[in-house]
């Protein structure tokens, strides 16, 4: 079994992903028997996506990881309605899934302003309730980050994923010579003559068996959801983890790549998907390219001569191949406008979609106005 170092965990660990947090809403105010007087309803607590917010930056704010919203005010002489309690609002990245205590989905939220209700207020004492006020809504939630990007770099360890990130956008991503180089997303954003942008996340190399969650599957592919596209990076050369492991072709590779994301979620291989084939500038590599591209032409002809296990149900249907070297800068100009390419046709793709969507609601309307006159 494959394992990350300690300091690979502790690292990645500075990352945050995942938070468990309590919340209560308030609890309602006193009834005023005697004249009929409500309390206050309890505050509520709401979860509100904002941009430039972590999951690390609330951990460091709130150590206890508790949110409790205020208590709605007693009803008095001077105000038989009690006001409501004060609402708490937290401030959550965009991305984030929230789950009960069970791993159930009960939210989401994925753009700026989005609102979700995580523990309602309890009522006021009224008529109702005999005039005792209710205790508020109170349970444990899993905050669950996963980055949205338009792609998602999906790649085995050294395949030159973040030479790569630094080459297309302003990011920094650590760069070396060994496995893991990348144990923590990074996300980086191209940038194009007419101000188009369109941001790109690295995500930690995979294994074999990651879907199984050796290493840190898991906590890797989960990222890869919510990405618009994927991009993945193959060393034209191959690929071997370490000398216990063996030693997989760009070819096996690449279809090792789409079992992992299959296995993990099927979905994930029926996203749009380009492939990029790095360290061009090594020596044999046209010849490996040739060799490759004959492969992907009909991948089931050759399919007798791998092991059954590594074999995906589906393969992958790559827009666009193109060769590159991050390190001399091979194809790396025509792959930032293959992406681009790909990005807005797939935008395009959406608005056709939404417009005849839009379209269809109109005739249906329509055609009930006249059926209704006709009857009428």
């Amino acid at each position: 079994m494959v394992r990350c170092g300690a300091a690979a965990l502790r690292k990645y660990s500075n990352f945050i992903d995942d938070l468990r947090v309590y919340v209560r809403g308030g609890t309602g105010g006193m009834g005023y028997p005697n004249l009929g007087g409500e309390g206050g309803r309890g505050g509520d607590v709401w979860f509100v996506a904002r941009e430039r917010t972590t999951l690390k930056s609330i951990r460091q704010k709130y150590p206890q990881k508790r949110f409790v919203a205020g208590a709605g005010a007693n009803s008095s002489v001077k105000a038989l309605k009690g006001e409501k309690g004060k609402d708490c609002e937290v401030h959550v990245p965009l991305g984030i899934s929230v789950l009960d205590d069970n791993g159930k989905q009960i939210g989401e939220l994925n753009a700026a302003g989005e609102r979700f209700l995580a523990a309602r207020g309890g009522l006021g004492g009224s008529l109702a309730t005999n005039f005792l006020p209710c205790k508020g809504q109170r349970r444990t939630v899993h905050l669950d980050l996963k980055l949205i990007a338009d792609v998602g770099l999906v790649g085995f360890p050294n395949a030159g994923k973040s030479s790569l990130l630094s080459k297309i956008s302003h990011a920094k991503p650590e760069i070396a010579n060994y496995p893991f180089t990348t144990i923590q997303p990074e996300l980086g954003k191209i940038m194009y003559a007419d101000y188009k942008q369109i941001s790109v996340a690295d995500l930690p190399g995979l294994i074999e068996g990651a879907h199984a969650n050796k290493g840190m599957g898991h906590k890797f592919l989960k990222h890869v959801e919510r990405t618009k596209q994927l991009l993945l990076v193959v060393d034209i050369s191959g690929f071997q983890l370490s000398m216990k492991t063996q030693f997989r072709t760009a070819f096996e590779t690449i279809l090792l790549l789409t079992k992992e994301l299959e296995l993990y979620k099927e979905e994930l291989v029926t996203k749009p998907a380009l492939l990029a084939i790095n360290k061009m500038d090594l020596p044999c590599a046209n010849d490996n390219l040739d060799e490759l591209m004959t492969q992907l032409e009909n991948p089931q002809d050759f399919f007798h001569l791998l092991e059954e296990e590594i074999i995906p149900e589906n393969t992958l249907e790559f827009r666009e191949v193109i060769p590159i070297s991050t390190y001399t800068g091979e194809g790396i100009e025509e792959l930032k406008t293959c992406l681009r390419k790909s990005i807005d046709a797939q935008a395009e793709q959406v608005n056709e979609e939404y417009r005849k969507k839009k379209l269809l609601l109109l005739q249906t309307s329509k055609e009930e106005q006249t059926n209704r006159s006709w009857h009428s």
